[in-house]
């Protein structure tokens, strides 16, 4: 079976949630579109858990390029702002709580984290029941151009591909079904409480888990089927 969920935003609680409910198996894969960290205060916990199980893939989301950028863990040639600047960039949109858990963990581990994060990719592609998947944190490497727009807002495609928020005015890749997070469903369509949004050539599944009127959500391919955090109990923990 195949797994997808987006911005998870270091909630445990909701995240603990969503995995006893499908309840991955060795022969299963679940795929990460980014946006482990931040806003709750299990980011870096849960992102090892991620990079502890073997059949788990994961995505760069643009939380996780914010907080490379702030404390210099970065690449120069993937347009890393460092400095205070990209600091309270990072703090404006959550990462405070993130840094305070970095600060108190031991330097290897920090490294081994910032290594897994230098290598992940910003698009997937995968292949299920003969439907081709374009898997994105917010928007397909393909739709950047070098239009005045886009060069002047975006140094690469790779911060292009982890920040435009992709919108229905917006191509999809020839082909393909994308499935992307980074913007919470509620942009598409009102649902309470929020639901993934799906349309012929998308499929949005940001349920808004960084905020505490949202919910994780997890949509498995094979079947279409849809899995909701729970949310009777407290926020995390």
């Amino acid at each position: 079976m195949i797994y997808v969920m987006a911005d998870i935003h270091g909630n445990m609680r909701r995240f603990k949630s969503v995995m006893n409910q499908i309840n991955l198996q060795p022969e299963d894969t679940l795929y990460v579109l980014g946006d482990v960290v931040d806003r709750y205060p299990d980011g870096i916990k849960i992102l090892r858990m991620i990079m502890s199980m073997p059949n788990a893939k994961m995505l760069l989301g643009n939380h996780e390029y914010m907080m490379m950028n702030a404390i210099g863990d970065g690449q120069e040639e993937t347009g890393m702002l460092l400095g205070d600047r990209a600091k309270r960039l990072w703090y404006r949109n959550g990462g405070q709580v993130t840094h305070e858990y970095l600060k108190h963990i031991r330097k290897s581990i920090r490294e081994e984290v910032f290594s897994f994060l230098r290598q992940l990719p910003y698009n997937i592609d995968v292949e299920v029941n003969g439907i081709k998947y374009k898997l994105v944190h917010a928007s397909p490497l393909e739709n950047f151009t070098t239009s005045h727009y886009y060069s002047s807002r975006y140094r690469s495609k790779a911060e292009f591909a982890i920040w435009e928020r992709w919108n229905e005015t917006m191509p999809v890749p020839e082909g393909y079904v994308m499935i992307f997070g980074h913007t919470p469903t509620i942009h598409f369509h009102y649902e309470e409480p929020l639901r993934i949004w799906k349309s012929d050539e998308a499929i949005g599944i940001d349920c808004g888990c960084g905020y505490a009127d949202g919910r994780l959500a997890c949509l498995r391919l094979d079947d279409m089927k849809e899995f909701y955090s729970d949310e009777k109990e407290g926020e995390n923990g």
